[in-house]
């Protein structure tokens, strides 16, 4: 069982520049720390246009801080739009591979097809093409990083022969990953040999069911790129706290705020009705609230959800790593609801405490 960070990098209203800087130095610390504290990844997502809720636009600069200020740590993408119209392929295999290079052969490579129309029209794309359009960026990337030359003619792009530059440092090529919303998305990564990277929190029987189907379907795949990521991760919130009550109330006061600001991209999704998008505003069934044994424990939490005490939070992890959850990635924050010094203690504490028992 690994752990990592993930981060939307939401900043909350008003907006002025001296905010959204606070909130990237306050990421880059909680980044720093979970490198000392011997978390495996950090995750950027790629969002465009989503006021608040993410200013993550260009997450492989972010990410270059992270690998500049961290020793061991992986750098994760979470993820590369594959839509031309938004990130060029052969930008994406040179930048992906530049990174690679510059944080030591640390990086893990998400992709994602984008999942609100303010992004993809945003950029002039068309939403029921993109789902074509990360089949084929999935297909030609590992050619770009292990072919010596390299030419295409394809669908969404075409290209003559010529050296894609750098190559990364990982041989064969980084780990490749899709990003996993609603269900089905998982088969397409395993039908791929991509790695299973949940985006979306699901409960214990969801993810159960496909983690099951994600492990069957990947020892039948074609694999897209040269080697097979068989691994499965879920995304999480953490708030660790020695009071159970403190931690839980702490915790859904974040994990709130950012559903609510998921909420708020219902209506980003609605205003291109399109049956390649089924899902609604990055939304996955809500987890069941598991019951509190007293007053006492603090308030009812979301089944699963790592906000509380370190034992309530070791037996919520043993639990996914009972269903084949491989890594439990983390949010720590959602719009700096949670003061800077209040994240830190709980990720010193959640090393501390939580990490040896796993």
């Amino acid at each position: 069982m690994k752990f990592g960070i993930f981060f939307e990098l939401s900043v909350p209203r008003p907006f002025t520049p001296e905010g959204e800087h606070q909130v990237f130095m306050n990421a880059l610390e909680q980044a720093r720390l979970a490198d000392e504290l011997g978390f495996s990844t950090v995750w950027a997502v790629e969002h465009h246009f989503l006021e608040e809720y993410s200013h993550s636009s260009a997450p492989e600069l972010f990410l270059t801080a992270v690998a500049a200020q961290t020793s061991q740590i992986r750098v994760g993408h979470g993820a590369v739009v594959c839509v031309p119209e938004i990130n060029h392929p052969i930008r994406v295999a040179e930048r992906a591979a530049f990174l690679d290079q510059v944080s030591g052969g640390r990086l893990e490579f998400g992709t994602a097809r984008s999942s609100t129309w303010t992004e993809i029209g945003g950029f002039g794309a068309d939403p029921d093409a993109t789902k074509k359009d990360w089949d084929e960026f999935v297909h030609v990337l590992p050619r770009m990083w292990t072919e010596e030359f390299f030419a295409y003619e394809g669908r969404c792009f075409s290209m003559p022969e010529r050296a894609v530059l750098p190559k990364p440092l990982q041989q064969p090529h980084p780990p490749l990953w899709v990003t996993v919303t609603s269900p089905g998305t998982e088969l397409d990564a395993a039908d791929r040999g991509l790695g299973c990277l949940g985006v979306a929190t699901a409960g214990f029987a969801e993810q159960e069911r496909r983690t099951r189907e994600y492990h069957r379907r990947i020892q039948l795949c074609d694999p897209a790129g040269a080697v097979v990521n068989d691994r499965v991760s879920t995304l999480n919130f953490l708030y660790c706290h020695e009071d159970a009550r403190v931690g839980g109330e702490r915790g859904m006061a974040m994990m709130g705020h950012f559903g609510l600001m998921n909420a708020h991209l219902l209506f980003t999704r609605e205003a291109y009705p399109s049956t390649a998008y089924q899902s609604l505003g990055n939304l996955a069934p809500p987890p069941r609230a598991s019951s509190a044994p007293s007053p006492a424990e603090g308030p009812k939490l979301p089944e699963g959800m790592c906000l509380g005490d370190p034992q309530h939070i070791i037996q919520a992890i043993k639990h996914w790593e009972s269903i084949g959850v491989d890594e439990v990635n983390f949010m720590l924050n959602a719009a700096e609801v949670l003061p800077q010094d209040q994240v830190l203690e709980s990720l010193r504490l959640f090393a501390r405490e939580v990490m040896p028992a796993f």
